[in-house]
């Protein structure tokens, strides 16, 4: 059976198992919660052709509207309400479904303002759960405002994030970067330099605001000094597997070497860079940048590349997707090579007779157990939409929810 064959059967396979399984799901943000799975649904409609996939969708999203009307408060972008709607922002650009631009009430917009306010105070800019995804639903508003009074809205929004971005953060010779918690038990803190809570995600996060004119001249130089700090601790030493750490501690890189993920390690680091230096029109740092990537593209034991389940955040699907995504942009074969070889590995994980299109995640920090998850983050949502991407040409919107487009 080739591989295309496989896929479509998986394909059906975890559309069968969201149509069943997603009620499960208490959440509505894009990455963990239900909102990310009608994604899924209308992505295969359009693939197939078939409709009723479609319907899928609309009844997936329709219930995370319900659930938010009923006194679902959660707020943040992986699992709560600014990740919803930014999900119905996506679902309107792809024209799968029709929104008025005010389909949303200024009170749940003035609620989100005050859930980023709350972790400004306490400077928690995590792209998942803290101040970043807030401001990232905020900046999603602002590209798709229909009026002049609304994008001036949301430019006060993200106006508001970059000065607290600017009054926290720490500068020394090599750039800027800011402090989070590393260890809470420990009680370490330093930098973080991952993708989904660390400044890789900041960075990324700033050079989308920078390619408008509105924001340029504020975030540029914050732009270019953040990249440049990360770019710092870059290692020189071509013998190991992994360019970059995941922490810097007082200064000093951490000895624990990164994964190959989605999450942590040089391809997360890697993208945000590109992302940089386009924006900065940059040479040099797109070139330390697609380096760094070309060098990941030798890490092939799973073992050593830290690779035991299949999710997008930590597991092999997100590592093929990154390379499907890089291959698309760069038309480099080294990427389309490693995206084919890391959809082998991805499917030959698709083991777990109990599990969902026969995948699990492992909880080992947690609870030391297998589960099933349906959800896009480290679910079969995820899985099926990496499939779908990696089946088709064109690079598509869905991905922008992981930082990547």
């Amino acid at each position: 059976m080739n591989i295309e064959t496989q896929l479509r059967n998986k394909l059906q396979e975890i559309s069968e198992i969201l149509e069943v399984e997603t009620d499960q799901n208490k959440e509505v943000g894009v990455l963990s919660g239900i909102s990310g799975v009608a994604l899924f649904q209308f992505y295969y409609s359009r693939f197939t052709e078939d409709d009723t996939h479609a319907d899928k969708g609309v009844e997936t999203i329709t219930k995370t509207i319900e659930l938010i009307n009923n006194g679902f408060s959660y707020p943040t972008f992986c699992a709560g309400i600014s990740g919803a709607c930014w999900a119905l922002e996506i679902l309107k650009e792809e024209e799968f479904i029709e929104l008025d631009d005010d389909f949303l009430s200024s009170e749940l917009d003035s609620y989100l303002l005050e859930a980023m306010r709350a972790d400004i105070k306490i400077a928690y800019f995590d792209f998942l759960h803290g101040a970043i995804g807030y401001g990232y639903y905020f900046l999603k508003r602002y590209q798709n405002a229909a009026s002049e009074a609304s994008k001036k809205i949301y430019k006060t929004y993200l106006d508001e994030l970059i000065t607290a971005l600017k009054k926290t953060s720490k500068e020394n010779e090599q750039g800027v970067w800011w402090q989070s918690v590393l260890d809470k038990e420990k009680g370490i803190v330093g930098c973080n330099l991952g993708l989904s809570h660390g400044i890789s995600s900041t960075v990324n996060f700033l050079a989308r605001i920078a390619v408008y004119d509105e924001f340029y001249e504020d975030v540029i130089e914050l732009v270019q000094k953040t990249a440049y700090y990360i770019l710092s601790y870059k290692t020189n030493d071509t013998t190991l597997t992994a360019m970059y750490p995941n922490w810097i501690v007082e200064n000093n890189k951490t000895d624990d070497p990164s994964r190959l993920a989605w999450c942590y390690g040089d391809l997360g680091i890697g993208i945000s860079l590109l992302k940089a230096a386009e924006v900065l029109k940059d040479t040099r740092l797109y070139n330390e940048a697609i380096n760094t990537l070309k060098h990941s593209t030798k890490r092939r034991n799973l073992d050593e590349a830290g690779v035991k389940d299949a999710g997008i955040c930590h597991g092999a699907y997100g590592i093929l997707h990154m390379y499907t995504y890089l291959y698309k942009k760069t038309k480099e074969d080294v990427f389309k090579e490693a995206s084919d070889f890391w959809m082998q590995q991805a499917l030959d994980i698709g083991v777990h007779d109990d599990g969902y299109a026969g995948y699990k995640v492992w909880r080992g920090v947690e609870t030391e157990k297998w589960i099933s998850e349906v959800n896009l983050l480290e679910g079969v949502a995820g899985i099926g939409l990496t499939m779908l991407s990696y089946m088709t040409p064109l690079q598509t919107k869905w991905d922008e929810s992981l930082l990547i487009g």
